[in-house]
């Protein structure tokens, strides 16, 4: 089977590009910066070990490719992505990429002839930190990329087409990245919980049924600026405390609901001084439910309660879409395969819901999608601290081996 020990040499390894000054503060590797592209170096070569054929899509995909017995067949793709969060961990998104690497070192070594021709992906900024968006490069390979993300910019105004050029993309050639619908047999991604579901079970892996969709909105309430000791309270047109009152109700919206998280991870105030009433007061709204009908209501009753608070309190406001999903189901086919692959490793599982985004949204599309969780130590995530142990890695590469065979076999 796969092998551990190499497995977890290379997350460890892969785990040093980023790394900031203070360990304790994890690692930042974001998209088109000279850490991003060490790491492509790093796969490339890992890729190419695994007797893999390497090339690089216009999107910034970095594609390993074995051709099968029937090339004419669709092809079977692994992946994830190996760019992070800022002050993130080893564990999110390059596991997936590593795995399914060893998968394919791990048919060469064994001598295993697939039928399907089987492509391996590092996909290109899924997290989507630096420019606030996310998952380009899956995007891309789908055509669902909206052009209009190209202006978002960094926190050093740099836009993402400008930050494509210079790493040698070109933007007005994205399309080229476009897969047709039907291409791909199967998308199977192995991808840490970020979550306590298989902790609290006892269970180091998991099978996904279906993913929330992420919904992220960038929301800016404009005020009047005063001093902090000469304006009365009754005459302040304060946006900060606007958004107090509306972060609350955020909060409590999504609490009523089983399986709706609400989400403020960004805010800025301006001019931002002690002594200073706010102008203006920018935050970030990251919205998710597995069931679309659910999250639809939240997002209503989130924005009434934005429109009466702005409207007291006599604000402007702007309420911006930056990303959106829809939640998808995982194919019950590939679901099957993969609980059959546990069973057949004797290795014990459940099924379960993946609360985060995954670039497998994105491949639900144009292929059947199957996903793989791996536990997380005390569900952590997006963290420094996100870990999960040796042989919990080495289960959910040897079930990604195992299911696909089984895929191959299932889907000639």
């Amino acid at each position: 089977m796969v092998n551990k020990e190499r497995l977890w040499d290379q997350l460890m390894e892969l785990g040093k590009i980023g790394e900031n000054t203070d360990k304790k503060k994890g690692l930042t590797r974001l998209v088109f910066t000279p850490e991003e592209d060490i790491a492509k170096k790093l796969i490339k070569e890992y890729m190419v070990d695994a007797g893999l054929t390497v090339m690089e899509d216009a999107a910034g995909n970095l594609i390993g490719k074995r051709i099968g017995k029937n090339p004419d067949l669709p092809v079977i793709m692994l992946g994830s992505h190996i760019d992070t969060v800022f002050r993130g961990g080893k564990f999110d998104g390059a596991l997936g990429v590593l795995s399914a690497i060893e998968v394919a070192r791990t048919l060469n070594e064994r001598d295993v002839a697939l039928d399907h021709t089987l492509e391996v992906v590092a996909f290109t900024d899924e997290e989507g930190a630096r420019f606030s968006t996310g998952m380009l490069g899956s995007q891309a390979m789908t055509g669902n990329l909206d052009e209009d993300i190209l202006e978002r910019k960094d926190e050093q105004g740099i836009t993402l087409k400008e930050a494509l050029a210079d790493a040698g993309y070109d933007p007005d050639k994205l399309t080229d990245a476009e897969r047709a619908k039907g291409s791909i047999a199967a998308y199977l991604e192995v991808h840490i919980e970020q979550g306590k579901v298989l902790e609290k079970n006892g269970l180091s892996v998991g099978v996904v049924t279906g993913i929330a969709g992420p919904r992220w909105f960038r929301i800016t309430l404009r005020g009047e600026s005063g001093h902090a000791g000469s304006t009365p309270m009754i005459l302040r047109k304060d946006p900060l405390a606007a958004a107090a009152e509306i972060i609350t109700h955020i909060e409590d919206i999504a609490r009523k609901q089983k399986n709706t998280v609400a989400t403020v991870g960004q805010f800025s105030v301006e001019p931002g001084g002690i002594n200073i009433i706010p102008e203006e007061v920018s935050f970030s709204l990251d919205l998710r439910d597995e069931d679309l009908e659910n999250r639809n209501l939240a997002e209503t009753a989130i924005k009434e309660k934005i429109a009466a608070i702005t409207d007291k309190r006599e604000l402007d406001l702007n309420l911006q879409l930056l990303h959106n999903l829809d939640p998808v189901k995982c194919d019950p086919v590939l679901v099957k395969l993969a609980i059959e692959a546990s069973k057949k490793l004797e290795l014990p599982t459940t099924k379960m819901v993946s609360g985060a985004g995954h670039d497998s949204l994105n491949l639900s599309g144009i292929a059947p999608i199957g996903m793989i969780f791996v536990r997380s130590q005390k569900g952590l995530s997006h963290r420094p601290d996100e870990w999960s142990t040796q042989e919990d890695c080495f289960d959910g590469a040897r079930l990604l081996y195992q299911t696909v065979l089984n895929v191959d076999r299932e889907l000639r």
